[in-house]
C-alpha cells in the first residue's frame, strides 16, 4: 500500500506541458506587442538576414542575396541562408520563444552578436497578417540533408515532410505566405516594396523585391561627396524625403566606440520643448523604429536623427530601444557631439549660428543652464530681451556694471521705459530660463555684478522732489494716499523722465504676497483669518509714484476739492496699472468703473452760479 500511495504521489507530481493557444497569442501581438501589422516584413527580413549572416559565419564566400515576390493576396521569400534541415525545423520552428540565434558553443549560433533576432518569435508574426505559413529550407550545414518543409496554419497545427532534391536544389530558405481574410492589402507588391525600402534600405545584402532593389548604400551620411556644399545639399534632400523638412543644417553623429554612424538635421522651425523628439534608429541596417523618443538629452529637441548602431538593444517588440547603460552613454557620446557642433559655430560661423539662435535659442539656453562651460561660448550669442533692445548677455554686461534684471515679463513692462530714462540698464528675466542664465553670469564671467530690480530700487534711482515743493503738496498727497491705503498702495511724488509718463505703479513679489494674504484674510472666517493675520509681514507696500514734472500731475496737485483729488488719483492708478499691463482684480476693475464715472460727472457739472431745477443755487 506504501508502495502504490508514493507511486501515485510521484505521478502527481510530474510536469505538464503549457498549452498554447496560438491565436491567442497571435491576438495578443497585433494588439499589444506590435504597433502595426507591417512589423511581419521586417520579421521576415531579419529572419533571411540572420540565415546570411549565420552561413557566412563558416563560409565566407557564400551568397548574400534575399528575393521577395508578391502576388494575388501571397508573398514568397527566398534567401540564400544557412538553411535548416529536419531535426532544426522540428526544433526551432515548432518550439515558441526558442531562437536559433542562442547560444550554442561549437555551432554556428556562437556569432550572436551579429545577428538582428534576439527573442525567437521569428515567423510566430507573419501571423499577424497570414493564415497559412509553408517553409521549404536545405541546409548548408548538413549538404546531404534532403530539403524539409514545414506548412502551419494559424489555428496552431503543423506538419513537417522532407521533399525530394529539386524542391530546393540550392541551400537556403523559401517562406510562402497566404494572406488572412482582410489582410491582403499587406501582401500586394507595392506594399512589399515600400516596407521593405523602409526596414532594409541599409541592410548589408543584396534584397530585391522582383527586380527592385531595397538596400541603397552606402548611407548617405556615408558617401563620398565631391564637396561639403554638394554633402550639405544631398542630407538636405535626404532629410526632406525622410522627414518632411529642410533642415537648417546637419550634424554627423559618428560615435565608433558605440558603433554608431548617422545625422542630426537641425529643425527649420520652433518646437515646445516639452514635445518629444522621435528618432529613426537602425539596428545592423535593419529599421528597428522610427519613434525613438529617449536617444537624446531633453535639451536637444530641435533636431531629428536617422542613425545605425550595433550596440543598442531593442526591446522584445523591437519598436523601441532598451532604457540602459549602453543607451544612457550613447545619449551622452550624442549630446557631446551636438555641443560641440554649437561651440564649432559659434568659433567659425557665426552667421550660421545666429539663424540658428533666431529659431532654437531657447534649446541653446536650456543646455547653458547646467552647461558652464556652453554658457561661456554662448553668451556673445544668446538674444535677451533688454532695455538696450534684444542684446547678448556680454554685450549688455560690458554696457553696464551692475546687471538688472526682473523675474516676470509684468515686472519688466512696469519699471523698462523709466529705468531706461534714468540710464538703469535692465534684462527681463521673466522668459523661460533666463533668470536662471542671468543668475549664473558670474560664474562664467568673473567681476560681473547682478541684481534683481525692485520697487525700492527704481524709486530709488528717481529725482527727489524739492523738500518745499513736497510740503506744499502735503494736503494733496495726503487726500491721495488716504484714497489708495484701502488698496494696499502708497502715494510718493518724484521727479523722473520721460515726462509724458503722470504715474508709475511699482510693486514686487513680496509686495504682491502680501496683498493677496490681505485679500484673503477679509474674506476668511474668524479662525482663518486668524491665522492669516498672524502671517502678516512687514513686506513693503505697492507704491503709486506720481510724476512731478508731469504737467497734468502738477495741476492735479493744485486742486482744493479733495473728492476730486480722490477721483483723479484713483484714474492715475488704473492708467498705471494698465500701462504694466498687470492682471486686474475684482477691486482694481471696480475702482477703474468708479473713476471714469466721477470724472464724467466732474466734466458735465453745471455751473454752480447757474440756477437748479428746483430754482436754488
Amino acid at each position: 500500500m506504501d508502495s502504490q500511495t508514493s507511486q501515485s504521489s510521484q505521478a502527481s507530481q510530474s510536469p505538464h506541458t503549457f498549452q498554447v493557444d496560438l491565436r491567442g497569442l497571435v491576438d495578443l501581438l497585433s494588439h499589444h506587442l506590435y504597433s502595426s501589422p507591417k512589423v511581419y516584413l521586417r520579421e521576415l527580413l531579419q529572419n533571411a538576414v540572420d540565415a546570411i549572416t549565420a552561413r557566412r559565419a563558416g563560409q565566407p564566400d557564400a551568397p548574400a542575396r534575399v528575393r521577395l515576390y508578391a502576388e494575388g493576396g501571397t508573398l514568397r521569400v527566398e534567401d540564400s541562408g544557412v538553411g535548416l534541415t529536419e531535426a532544426d525545423v522540428h526544433s526551432l520552428l515548432a518550439t515558441i520563444g526558442r531562437s536559433s540565434k542562442r547560444a550554442d558553443p561549437g555551432g554556428i549560433q556562437e556569432a550572436r552578436s551579429e545577428f538582428l533576432g534576439q527573442f525567437g518569435i521569428g515567423l510566430l508574426a507573419c501571423f499577424v497578417v497570414a493564415e497559412r505559413i509553408r517553409v521549404v529550407s536545405r541546409s548548408a550545414r548538413t549538404p546531404d540533408a534532403p530539403p524539409v518543409e514545414w506548412t502551419a496554419a494559424d489555428d496552431g497545427s503543423y506538419t513537417v515532410r522532407t521533399l525530394p532534391d529539386e524542391a530546393r536544389p540550392e541551400p537556403g530558405t523559401t517562406v510562402h505566405l497566404v494572406a488572412r481574410p482582410g489582410a491582403g492589402e499587406w501582401l500586394t507588391e507595392e506594399r512589399v516594396l515600400a516596407l521593405a525600402r523602409d526596414f532594409g534600405s541599409l541592410l548589408p545584402y543584396d534584397v530585391r523585391v522582383g527586380d527592385e532593389a531595397v538596400t541603397d548604400l552606402p548611407a548617405p551620411w556615408n558617401r563620398p561627396y565631391p564637396s561639403p556644399a554638394t554633402r550639405r545639399v544631398a542630407l538636405q534632400r535626404h532629410c526632406h524625403d525622410l522627414f518632411g523638412f529642410t533642415p537648417l543644417d546637419s550634424i554627423d553623429l559618428d560615435v565608433p566606440l558605440a558603433g554608431i554612424r548617422g545625422v542630426a538635421y537641425v529643425l527649420p522651425s520652433s518646437v515646445s520643448p516639452a514635445q518629444r523628439a522621435s528618432h529613426r534608429v537602425h539596428l545592423k541596417g535593419m529599421l528597428l523604429t522610427e519613434r525613438a523618443e529617449q536617444l537624446l538629452p531633453d535639451w536637444a529637441f530641435f533636431v531629428r536623427c536617422v542613425l545605425d548602431t550595433d550596440s543598442l538593444r531593442p526591446t522584445a517588440s523591437r519598436e523601441s530601444l532598451y532604457e540602459d547603460e549602453t543607451l544612457a552613454a550613447v545619449r551622452e557620446a550624442l549630446g557631446e557631439r551636438i555641443r560641440s557642433w554649437l561651440t564649432g559655430l559659434a568659433a567659425g560661423d557665426p552667421e550660421r549660428l545666429a539663424a540658428f539662435l533666431s529659431v532654437h535659442h531657447l534649446g541653446v539656453k536650456s543646455l547653458a543652464r547646467h552647461d558652464k562651460e556652453m554658457l561661456r561660448t554662448m553668451l556673445p550669442w544668446l538674444p535677451f530681451e533688454t532695455t538696450d533692445g534684444q542684446v547678448s548677455l556680454e554685450e549688455f554686461a560690458q554696457r553696464h556694471p551692475v546687471v538688472h534684471f526682473t523675474r516676470t515679463v509684468e515686472e519688466y513692462r512696469q519699471v523698462a521705459p523709466i529705468a531706461s530714462a534714468q540710464g538703469v540698464g535692465v534684462i527681463n528675466g521673466g522668459y523661460t530660463y533666463d533668470s536662471e542664465l542671468i543668475e549664473a553670469l558670474p560664474s562664467v564671467r568673473p567681476g560681473s555684478v547682478v541684481a534683481e530690480l525692485d520697487a525700492d530700487t527704481v524709486t530709488a534711482h528717481l529725482d527727489a522732489v524739492d523738500p518745499a515743493e513736497e510740503l506744499a503738496l502735503a494736503a494733496f498727497l495726503g487726500a491721495a494716499r488716504a484714497k489708495l491705503d484701502p488698496l494696499g498702495c502708497d502715494v510718493v511724488l518724484r521727479a523722473f523722465h520721460p515726462l509724458s509718463v503722470p504715474a508709475l505703479h511699482l510693486d514686487d513679489r513680496a509686495a504682491r504676497h502680501e496683498q493677496a494674504r490681505a485679500e484673503a484674510e477679509e474674506r476668511a472666517d474668524d479662525l482663518w483669518a486668524g491665522i492669516l493675520g498672524s502671517l502678516r509681514g512687514s513686506a513693503p507696500r505697492a507704491r503709486l509714484v506720481l510724476n512731478h514734472l508731469n504737467p497734468l500731475i502738477r495741476r492735479i496737485s493744485s486742486l482744493e476739492d479733495r473728492e476730486l483729488i480722490g477721483t483723479a488719483t484713483e484714474s492715475l492708478y488704473g492708467q498705471a496699472l494698465l500701462m504694466a499691463q498687470r492682471p486686474l482684480r475684482p477691486a482694481d476693475s471696480a475702482l477703474l468703473n468708479r473713476a471714469f464715472i466721477g470724472l464724467l460727472e466732474w466734466a458735465t457739472h453745471s455751473d454752480p452760479t447757474e440756477p437748479t431745477e428746483d430754482g436754488r443755487r
